[in-house]
């Protein structure tokens, strides 16, 4: 059975954590310096603050009222989706009747 890797040193994880707050991805970290992207993330949470969610210090976090207008435009994109998918069945469901739609 191989044996486990020692754990991370503290002062290695805060240089990742930092690293991801500065604006490097955690897939990129994990690459470059051999870790698992999942442990790079687990760091970050970890740490709490800005970094928490792992994006770009450039990237805002979203406030509540902005995280629920995302929610409700993902919920209009999903209905929009569907419709555009049931309009192209009924288009192709004419068109292989040879059929056309009577206008209004």
């Amino acid at each position: 059975m191989p044996r486990p890797k020692p754990p991370y040193a503290q002062a290695f994880r805060d240089q990742m954590v930092e690293l991801v707050r500065s604006g490097r991805t955690p897939s990129a970290l994990s690459k470059e310096f051999g870790c698992h992207t999942t442990s790079i993330l687990s760091w970050v949470r970890q740490a709490g603050g800005a970094g928490a969610t792992a994006l770009p210090a450039s990237a805002a976090a979203l406030n509540a009222k902005e995280r629920q207008e995302l929610i409700e435009l993902r919920r209009k994109l999903r209905q929009v989706q569907m419709e555009l998918d049931i309009l192209a069945k009924a288009t192709a469901w004419f068109a292989g009747n040879g059929l056309t739609p009577t206008p209004r």
